[in-house]
C-alpha cells in the first residue's frame, strides 16, 4: 500500500492506494469519530463491494442507503435520500458518511455531509478510475442543475480516501477509458513527462496491468494533492484541473446528462482546448497531433457531438463557474506539461475551433 497526505494542515487527510483494501477496519478506524456510520452506494456497485466495506464496520452502527446509477440522478431529489436516512436513523453530528462508488457517489455523498447539520464527516471509498484519480480528492462535492453541471455545491474535505485498485477489474471499458481521460490531463497541464509515460503505457493501463494502473494513480492524485494543498478554493491554480471542462461540461448538458460519460466528454473537450491552443500559436502542431494521438489511443471520443453547433456549445459554456463578468475562462497548453487559466482570447479564435469541430462530426 502507499500512502499519499493532502497536505491542508489541521484538515490534513491520507489518499491510501493499494490492493485488497476493502474490508480492512484499521484504514477506517481512525477516521471514524462517532458511533454511527451511513454507508452510501449505487445498484452497480453495491452487490459487488457492499459486503465487503461493511465488514470492516462491523463495531459501529452503520446504515446504508442504495442510489440509483448514473449521472442522471445526480440531483437534489437523489441527495434528499441520503437526508432522509440521517434524520430517519438520527444520526448526530459525529456521524461518518462513506461514499462507496464512482464520482456521482462520491459527489453526492459529500454533498450531503457538507450540509447536514451544516457539515459532519465523510469517507472516499471510489471505485472507478475516475474517482480515484480526480473526483476523490480535494473536496469539491455537489449535484447538477439542468442549466448547468455541479453548480450547486460546497467545498468539503473527506477524512480519508482509500483507493482499492481491485474495483477496477469489474468496471466495463468504456469507464475505464473515461476515467484515462484524467489521468492524460495531469500530463497535459503539470508534467510533460507523465505524458510521455503515458504514451508508452497506454495499452498496459487499458489491458489493466496492476502495476501500471498504481504508478499512474499514485502519480495522478499527487499531481492533484499538491494543487488543492496550494489552492484549496479554487481561486488560483486549481482552475488548471478544469482542462477540457468548460468544452466537456457543455457536452454533458446539452447531450442530457449520462448520454456521454464525464471522461469521454473530458476527453473531448481537452482535444478542443488544445486545437484552441494552437489557434492561438502556443501548443505546436506536433505536440496538438501527439495529444488527439493519446486521447485517441485511450479509446475516448475525439469529435464533438454531431447536433450541437457553435451557438449552442457557446450558450452552454456561458453557464460554467469560471465565467467571470460574462466571459468564458478557459484553461489552455502553452505546451505540453504547461497550461494557464485565461479570458485573454480571441472570440472568433473560440468560434472557429467551435465551427472545425462540429464540421468534423458533420
Amino acid at each position: 500500500m502507499k500512502t499519499l497526505t493532502v497536505n491542508l494542515k489541521e484538515r490534513s487527510y491520507p489518499i491510501h492506494i493499494g490492493q485488497n483494501l476493502l474490508g480492512q477496519e484499521n484504514l477506517l478506524a481512525p477516521h471514524l469519530h462517532g458511533n454511527q456510520v451511513l454507508l452510501v452506494s449505487n445498484e452497480v456497485v453495491a452487490p459487488l463491494y457492499l459486503e465487503k466495506t461493511l465488514s470492516a464496520l462491523s463495531p459501529w452502527q452503520c446504515e446504508t442507503v442504495i442510489l440509483p446509477d448514473g449521472e442522471k440522478y445526480k440531483t437534489l431529489d437523489t441527495a434528499t435520500l441520503i437526508f432522509d436516512a440521517l434524520l430517519q436513523h438520527q444520526f448526530d453530528r459525529q456521524c461518518t458518511l462513506i461514499a462507496l462508488g464512482g464520482g456521482v457517489v462520491g459527489d453526492i455523498t459529500g454533498f450531503a455531509a457538507a450540509s447536514y447539520q451544516r457539515g459532519v464527516n465523510f469517507i472516499q471509498i471510489p471505485t472507478t478510475l475516475l474517482a480515484q484519480v480526480d473526483s476523490s480528492v480535494g473536496g469539491k462535492t455537489g449535484v447538477n442543475h439542468p442549466l448547468g453541471k455541479n453548480m450547486i455545491g460546497a467545498f468539503h474535505q473527506p477524512q480519508c480516501v482509500l483507493i482499492d485498485i481491485n474495483t477496477l477489474n469489474t468496471l466495463n471499458d468504456q469507464q475505464l477509458s473515461a476515467g484515462l481521460a484524467e489521468v492524460i490531463k495531469y500530463g497535459l497541464i503539470q508534467d510533460a513527462d507523465f505524458f510521455v509515460w503515458l504514451e508508452s503505457n497506454m495499452n498496459k493501463l487499458l489491458q489493466r496491468d496492476s502495476e501500471t494502473l498504481t504508478y499512474a494513480i499514485e502519480r495522478s492524485c499527487q499531481i492533484k494533492a499538491d494543487i488543492v494543498a496550494a489552492d484549496e478554493k479554487e481561486t488560483g491554480q486549481r482552475a488548471l484541473l478544469n482542462l477540457g471542462h468548460t468544452f466537456g461540461h457543455a457536452i454533458e448538458a446539452g447531450m442530457g446528462y449520462g448520454t456521454w460519460l464525464h471522461g469521454e466528454a473530458v476527453g473531448t473537450g481537452m482535444l478542443m482546448a488544445a486545437d484552441l491552443s494552437h489557434r492561438k500559436n502556443n501548443l505546436n502542431q506536433s505536440q496538438l497531433e501527439r495529444t488527439q494521438a493519446l486521447i485517441a489511443a485511450a479509446k475516448l471520443p475525439v469529435k464533438t457531438p454531431a447536433e450541437m453547433d457553435a451557438n449552442r456549445f457557446l450558450e452552454l459554456m456561458a453557464v460554467d463557474k469560471k465565467v467571470q463578468a460574462g466571459v468564458i475562462r478557459l484553461v489552455l497548453l502553452n505546451h505540453i506539461g504547461s497550461s494557464y487559466v485565461s479570458n485573454d482570447y480571441e472570440p472568433t479564435l473560440l468560434r472557429d475551433t467551435l465551427n472545425a469541430f462540429h464540421h468534423a462530426a458533420n
